[in-house]
């Protein structure tokens, strides 16, 4: 039954129909795991040992998490280049300088080499003219029929632009480049003003709009944007450009950068390039976890009284583990990564700066508390499952306690991993196009047997 809301018709009834059909879809679709295993087909294509299978070659970024010891391949701790600099190096560099790095990070990844000065401040230069949207853009489509997610209002936003670029089509360098770099300075824009329109329309919030200041980077321009008062530390503006630069990049085979590729291969134009990848971060398995991370703790606060005794924290991530506590699922959020194992160097560079944000912040005990459970998570994980092969904070552990203590609301939290993602996805696509070969189309096994036709009336 269909029935009006906030002048807005709601489709979402399932019906006993759709049930039905959705019982016989089921029956008719799954496939037994052990097929998989049989035919020697890597789901995920991940490897019976959870490493990625190789699907292309890049010079964008490498992740390394391991090394071969006398013919054994044994962990290591988790290093990250981007175009063969190690991440911690270049954290290391702007701010040892006392500049803000991610506007730098996406020159290196899109261009294959650090800027001079002079083509860093005129690449500054350029992405704040790019930060202008179409006349009325803001009314007509942002405004109009916000979304409750704002990673569907960021999709919505890039494929509109399709309607204003004369040359949408062009799939060529440098209009790509264009484009890219236009999608870039434009993202904090679409989210933050998606999230205020979101506010007003939903939750009867008093609505502002300010407009970005040219001379700030694009971290500033994020809480400037965002606060009513547009003010903000720079401790805070100089962690989010941190949290940004940790997040522009994290190698091919990662799910929304693969479908870069993927979908880039097909020649398909830039917006709907980067709209697919859009849908892929915006699932729970891979741009949501910071988001879980600050809900389990919001719990754990509630429920662990002395957050200072450990056995009762071990008790909570046990309960956890069992999946008795917060959503059931068995998973510690935050721990763990696909290939990281003893330690990602996301979570490594972030960490100290967590700690003086917290210490700014008056929330000293709640970052005592995430040390103790980034600690204690691993030997709960042993304990509980009989196994251990490596479990280490990843970088969404920390950075969902970073937006939470600048105040970021959680509707923002993974556009702003898509914010600064999309740098890494402009430099891939890039790539796929420069080194255009086919297109990517790997094979599946059909294991549906033959059957014949049934006339219908024949049909039970």
């Amino acid at each position: 039954m269909l029935y009006i809301r906030k002048n807005k018709i709601d489709y979402s009834e399932i019906t006993p129909e759709i049930r039905q059909l959705a019982d016989t879809c089921i029956g008719n679709n799954s496939i037994d795991p052990q097929m998989y295993i049989e035919h020697k087909v890597y789901r995920g294509l991940r490897d019976l040992n959870g490493n990625g299978v190789l699907t292309g070659l890049t010079e964008v970024s490498e992740i390394q998490a391991s090394e071969m010891v006398n013919g054994v391949k044994e962990s290591r701790p988790g290093q990250l280049f981007y175009r063969g600099i190690a991440i911690e190096t270049l954290v290391d560099g702007f701010l040892k300088e006392n500049r803000f790095g991610f506007e730098e990070v996406v020159y290196l990844l899109m261009f294959g080499q650090l800027p001079n000065e002079s083509e860093l401040n005129g690449f500054r230069d350029m992405l704040a003219k790019y930060r202008s949207l179409p006349t009325s853009f803001v009314r007509d489509i942002i405004l109009k029929a916000p979304s409750f997610d704002m990673m569907n209002t960021l999709a919505r936003s890039v494929l509109t632009m399709y309607s204003y670029d004369y040359r949408a089509n062009d799939t060529s360098v440098p209009n790509v480049i264009r484009q890219c770099l236009q999608l870039i300075a434009l993202f904090p824009l679409f989210s933050v003003y998606g999230y205020q329109a979101y506010e007003h329309y939903y939750n009867d919030k008093s609505l502002f709009i300010h407009t970005p200041v040219p001379e700030l980077s694009t971290a500033e321009n994020i809480l400037y944007m965002l606060r009513p008062d547009c003010r903000y530390s720079e401790l805070e503006a100089k962690i989010l450009d941190l949290c940004l630069v940790l997040h522009a990049e994290h190698g091919g085979g990662n799910n929304s950068t693969f479908t870069t590729h993927v979908v880039g291969s097909s020649g398909t134009d830039t917006y709907s390039v980067i709209a697919a990848a859009l849908g892929s971060l915006k699932g729970p398995k891979h741009g949501g976890a910071n988001i879980k991370v600050v809900q389990m703790f919001d719990e754990l606060k509630r429920e662990v009284k002395d957050w200072k005794d450990e056995d009762e924290i071990v008790n909570y991530l046990s309960g956890i583990l069992s999946k008795e506590r917060f959503d059931k699922s068995g998973l510690i959020y935050g721990m763990g990564h696909a290939i990281y194992s003893v330690s990602d160097p996301r979570a490594q560079v972030l960490k100290g700066f967590v700690e003086k944000l917290s210490d700014e912040k008056g929330k000293h005990d709640e970052y005592m508390l995430y040390s103790a459970v980034e600690r204690l998570a691993p030997q709960a994980i042993a304990r509980v499952r009989k196994t251990y092969k490596g479990v280490s904070a990843n970088v969404d552990f920390y950075s969902g306690f970073v937006y939470d203590m600048l105040g970021l609301p959680n509707e923002l939290y993974t556009p702003i991993f898509a914010i600064a993602r999309i740098g890494g996805w402009s430099a891939h696509l890039i790539e796929e196009i420069i080194n255009a070969g086919k297109i990517i189309r790997p094979a599946y096994m059909n294991v549906q047997p033959r059957t014949e036709y049934i006339k219908l009336a024949d049909r039970k």
